[in-house]
């Protein structure tokens, strides 16, 4: 019987101890939520915050700094400690001090790049994200800043690299070509084996150059510098542009194109980027895909889906992930044969990127491919 008594009393310390912890995690979250300095308060968030190599600011409802990390304080060279004072008494930066008042309205997290004042050109990242409470009333903002300037630097060493390397190529490769056109347009023996072995050097050539532009296009489409000139765009008559330069390649290779896209569907996009995208699928489907390449849109829920599809073989469904990436071949030796540089559908995914899309491929063996490229449209 004592045995019984002892257990139920432990039972019930138990379930009192439990009510306890769990009124003051209750008491704790709200507190926090009410004041952002309760997060510096916790036991060991100061060290955790201190340790930090990002930048990290916390501010109340006015827009005060109650807490500033020594990354911080380092970040933007603080002799006095910015506690007390407002973003733009502190560090003099418009684009921070402007994103702690869009915080004020803002309920998801906010991203903003901006470059320090000075000679030195440092570029910084700030993401911030606003403190609420369960009724939505603003407490305060946390931002934390990244020191973006050795990758930006690099960024700008690789974009240099890229185009030094490829003007350094041209050059050569033109001479190339030259001689090349010269000695076949002198060799009037086209069976002969000095024109077959031109004729190999003008194909390589080719190649070559079409990997260099490739290289500079998806060069500055990664670096994110790529402005786009968006526009209207009718996208039958922009499929229709793109399906006639590529006729004659299609009637060699005995292919079918088909423009199933509605006479009056518009996009909001950069033509030339967009048939550029374009162009690489369908000549893609004219080069690995069978006997039909059928290029159709639609529209529906604030999306307009561009589809290129084609009845050739397809491509393994354990692939298709990988698909778009740099020099990805599903067959290579079929590649280099076709004169591919692996570098088109990485560059229609970059493309379809920059305009806030989205780009996909479904496919089976021996049932096609069909290539979505999906964009946002405004709701009307």
């Amino acid at each position: 019987m004592t045995g019984w008594y002892v257990a139920i009393l432990l039972l019930l310390g138990l379930i009192g101890l439990h009510l306890g912890w769990r009124r003051r995690y209750r008491s704790l979250a709200l507190g926090q939520a009410a004041r952002p300095a309760a997060l510096t308060s916790a036991p060991g968030m100061t060290d955790v915050f201190a340790d930090m190599p990002e930048g990290v600011l916390l501010t109340n409802p006015q827009g005060i700094i109650e807490f500033a990390n020594p990354a911080f304080c380092r970040l933007f060279e603080l002799a006095d400690d910015p506690r007390g004072k407002t973003v733009m008494e502190a560090i003099r930066i418009h684009q921070a001090n402007e994103l702690v008042e869009r915080l004020k309205e803002e309920h998801s997290a906010v991203q903003e790049e901006f470059m320090l004042p000075g000679l030195d050109q440092r570029f910084l990242q700030v993401n911030g994200v606003a403190i609420r409470e369960k009724q939505g009333y603003h407490r305060g903002a946390i931002l934390v800043f990244h020191d973006l300037t050795r990758l930006k630097r690099l960024e700008n060493l690789r974009q240099e690299f890229v185009a030094n390397v490829s003007h350094e190529l041209r050059t050569p490769l033109s001479i190339i070509k030259g001689y090349v056109e010269t000695l076949l347009d002198a060799e009037p023996d086209t069976g002969s084996l000095s024109h077959r072995f031109l004729r190999k050097i003008e194909n390589h050539s080719d190649r070559l150059a079409y990997l260099i532009e490739d290289i500079l296009t998806l060069s500055h489409l990664e670096s994110g510098d790529t402005g786009l000139d968006l526009r209207e765009v009718n996208i039958h008559r922009l499929v229709e542009g793109v399906l006639d330069g590529l006729r004659e390649m299609a009637d060699k290779k005995k292919v079918q194109l088909k423009n199933s896209v509605p006479d009056h569907l518009t996009l909001h996009a950069d033509s030339q980027r967009l048939f550029q995208a374009l162009n690489n699928l369908v000549e893609n489907g004219i080069k690995y895909g069978g006997q039909c390449v059928r290029v159709s849109a639609s529209q529906a829920d604030g999306e307009l889906d561009l589809c290129v599809a084609d009845d050739g073989p397809g491509i393994p469904t354990e692939v298709c992930d990988r698909i778009f990436e740099r020099f990805f071949r599903i067959d290579k030796a079929r590649s280099r044969e076709m004169g591919g540089t692996g570098l088109g559908l990485s560059i229609v995914k970059h493309i379809t990127q920059l305009h806030g899309g989205t780009a996909r491929v479904e496919s089976q063996l021996g049932q096609g491919a069909s290539f979505h490229l999906t964009f946002p449209t405004p709701s009307v």
